[in-house]
C-alpha cells in the first residue's frame, strides 16, 4: 500500500511538473507569436496554402452571386487570394476565401462589414491581441472543422465495439488493482492481452475515425478561441455566438479527453503529450470519445457553425484592415443607383508591382468603352484591373483607386479563353459560348446589371464576320443597359459603335529598336500599332519589315481617313 501511494505521489508531482511546463511554453509561444504578428502587418504572406482544403467552405455554398470558373480564371484569383489572404486561422482562410468569390449587392452589408472593419480595427494593441488568439487554430486539421457541420455524420464504430469501449476501462483498471494486490502471472497475462487487443482496435479504426481525431481536438481549440474574443469585449453584438457556446456545453463535456490532448497540441515534442496518446491507445478511449461526441455533433452542427463564422469574421475584419494599410492608397466604394456611371480615379491592379494609375469616367449615354492599342501597352492589364476592383468594392469593400463610384454589378468576363481539345472546341467556339453565357445572364429584365468584360473579342474567325458578330454583340449588351469593356485591335469596331461606344487608347513610343509604353489610358482612336516594330526589334529580315509597313500603311489609309 506505501508502494502505491508514494507512487501516486510521484504521478502528481510529475504531472503538476508537466503542466508548469506547459503554461510556461504556451506563454513564450504568444509571445513570440505576437512579434510575428507585428512584423507581417500590411504585407502579403508568402506561404503554400491547400486550396482543395480552403475552398471546402465555398464549394458548400449554392449562392447565385457566386463567381463562375471563367471569371475566377481570367482575373487570377487564386493569385488574388495570396495577396490579400493575411488571416491568422484556417477557418479565417476559409471564409475570407468564400467572401473573395461570393460578390454581394447588398450595399447595406457592405457599409456593415466597413463598419465592423473600423470598429475592431480601432484598438491595435487589442487587436493583435485577438490575432494571438485567432493563430491558435492556425494547424491545418483546422480545415477540418467545416465538416463538422457541413458533412453528415454517421456511427463511426459497430455497436460491439462500442460495447467493449465501455466495459474496457474496467477491465484494465480491475487486472492492474489484481496484479498490484497479489501478484500472479493470471493477472500479468490478461492484462497483456487487454492492452494487445485495444493497440488492434485502435490501430484498425484510425482509418474511421481519421477526419474526427483531426477536427475534434480543433473545434475545442474554437471554441476557447471564441470565448476569449467574445471576452474581449472588441466586438458588437455577440448574442447568438454566446448562445451557440452555451449550447455547446455539452459537447464540450463529451470532449474532456480531446480537451486534455488539445493542451498538448501545441507542442508534440512534450513527453506529457506522448504520455497522454500512450495512455489513450492502452485505455481504448478514442471509441468512446468520438461516438459520444458524434451525437452532440449531429445535434448541435448549427451552433458549430455560428461559431465558425465568427471566427471566420473576425480573422476576415483584421484581414481587410491589414489589405488596406498596405495598400500605395484604396478607397472605400461609393455606390450609386441602377442607372449610375462608373467614375474611375487613378485605379490600379495590386498584382502589378509599380503599377501605372488610369482613371476613367462613362457617360449616361455611353455605357461601353472600346480600348485598342499596341501590343503590350496594357490593354488586357487595365480591363482586367477594372473587374478586379468591382469584385474588390462588392466583397471586402475595398478599391485599388483614389476613388470608386459605380452601381453594384454584376461581373462577367471572356479574357482568359482557349482551345479545348478534348471538347473539339475552337478558341473562336469556346469564346463565342463563353459570350453568349454573358448574353443570357445579362438581359434587360435582369434587375441587377452587368459590367461585362471582353478581352479581344472573336479572335479567331475571319476579319469581316468578327467586325460584324462583335458590333452586334456589343449593341445587344449595352442596349440591357449593361456596362461593356472591351478590348480590340479591330479599328472598324470604332466607327461602327460610335453612337455607344466611348473609344480609349494604351500607346507606345519608340527608343531606337527598343519600344517604350507609358501605360497611361487616353481617350480616342490609337492611330499607329507596334506589331511590325515587335517583329523589327526581335530581328525579322528587313524585307519582311519594308513590305509589311507598305500593306500595313495602306490598310491604315483605308480604315483612318
Amino acid at each position: 500500500m506505501y508502494y502505491f501511494v508514494f507512487s501516486t505521489i510521484v504521478v502528481l508531482i510529475i504531472v503538476g511538473l508537466l503542466y508548469i511546463k506547459s503554461y510556461y511554453d504556451r506563454l513564450r509561444w504568444a509571445k513570440k507569436r505576437l512579434v510575428k504578428i507585428q512584423g507581417k502587418w500590411g504585407k502579403p504572406l508568402n506561404t503554400r496554402r491547400n486550396f482543395d482544403l480552403i475552398r471546402t467552405y465555398l464549394d458548400s455554398a449554392n449562392d447565385k452571386n457566386k463567381v463562375s470558373v471563367q471569371t475566377a480564371d481570367d482575373l487570377d484569383l487564386i493569385s488574388v487570394f495570396n495577396y490579400i489572404d493575411r488571416t491568422n486561422s484556417k477557418p479565417g482562410k476559409q471564409y475570407l476565401f468564400k467572401l473573395l468569390y461570393q460578390p454581394t449587392t447588398d450595399i447595406d452589408a457592405l457599409h456593415d462589414l466597413d463598419n465592423a472593419v473600423e470598429d475592431l480595427n480601432m484598438d491595435i494593441p487589442g487587436r493583435e491581441l485577438i490575432e494571438v488568439e485567432l493563430s491558435k487554430l492556425n494547424s491545418p486539421d483546422a480545415y477540418f472543422i467545416a465538416d463538422l457541420f457541413l458533412k453528415e455524420h454517421k456511427p463511426v464504430f459497430s455497436s460491439v465495439v462500442n460495447f467493449y469501449a465501455k466495459v474496457s476501462p474496467f477491465l484494465v483498471i480491475a487486472a492492474l488493482i489484481s496484479l498490484i494486490v497479489i501478484p500472479n502471472i493470471y493477472s500479468f497475462i490478461f492484462l497483456v492481452l487487454l492492452f494487445a487487443y485495444n493497440i488492434g482496435i485502435h490501430l484498425t479504426s484510425r482509418k474511421a475515425i481519421s477526419g474526427y481525431a483531426r477536427s475534434l481536438p480543433q473545434l475545442l481549440i474554437m471554441y476557447k478561441v471564441a470565448v476569449a474574443l467574445v471576452k474581449s469585449g472588441e466586438f458588437g453584438s455577440t448574442t447568438a455566438v454566446k448562445q451557440s457556446l452555451i449550447n455547446l456545453t455539452g459537447l464540450k463535456r463529451a470532449l474532456k479527453f480531446v480537451n486534455i490532448e488539445s493542451r498538448f497540441a501545441s507542442s508534440t515534442s512534450d513527453i506529457g503529450y506522448a504520455a497522454f496518446k500512450l495512455f489513450k491507445l492502452l485505455f481504448v478511449i478514442e471509441p468512446n470519445t468520438y461516438t459520444s461526441s458524434l451525437k452532440q455533433i449531429a445535434k448541435y452542427s448549427t451552433d458549430i457553425k455560428e461559431v465558425y463564422e465568427f471566427i471566420g469574421l473576425a480573422d476576415t475584419l483584421i484581414t481587410i484592415q491589414s489589405i488596406r494599410d498596405g495598400l500605395p492608397l484604396y478607397s472605400k466604394p461609393e455606390f450609386t443607383g441602377v442607372d449610375g456611371k462608373i467614375e474611375l480615379t487613378e485605379l490600379f491592379h495590386p498584382l502589378v508591382a509599380n503599377c501605372v494609375t488610369n482613371s476613367l469616367y462613362t457617360t449616361e449615354a455611353d455605357r461601353g468603352a472600346l480600348i485598342t492599342g499596341s501590343n503590350m501597352a496594357g490593354k488586357t492589364t487595365f480591363i482586367k484591373a477594372l473587374a478586379l476592383n468591382t469584385l474588390l468594392s462588392q466583397t471586402i469593400f475595398t478599391s485599388c483607386a483614389k476613388a470608386y463610384k459605380a452601381p453594384v454589378l454584376k461581373i462577367k468576363t471572356s479574357i482568359k479563353t482557349s482551345d479545348n481539345i478534348d471538347e473539339q472546341k475552337s478558341y473562336f467556339q469556346a469564346q463565342a459560348s463563353a459570350i453568349l453565357n454573358i448574353i443570357d445572364n445579362s438581359s434587360q429584365k435582369e434587375d441587377i446589371k452587368s459590367l461585362v468584360i471582353i478581352d479581344e473579342i472573336f479572335r479567331g474567325t475571319n476579319t469581316i464576320e468578327r467586325i460584324a458578330a462583335a458590333k452586334s454583340v456589343l449593341s445587344y449588351i449595352t442596349a440591357n443597359q449593361n456596362f461593356v469593356f472591351v478590348s480590340t485591335h479591330d479599328l472598324e469596331l470604332a466607327e461602327l459603335l460610335d453612337e455607344d461606344f466611348i473609344v480609349y487608347s494604351f500607346s507606345d513610343s519608340k527608343d531606337g529598336r527598343v519600344l517604350v509604353f507609358d501605360y497611361l489610358l487616353k481617350q480616342g482612336l490609337l492611330k499607329s500599332t507596334n506589331g511590325i516594330a515587335i517583329l523589327k526589334s526581335m530581328g525579322y529580315p528587313e524585307t519582311i519589315i519594308d513590305e509589311a509597313d507598305i500593306i500595313s500603311e495602306r490598310m491604315m489609309n483605308r480604315y483612318l481617313v
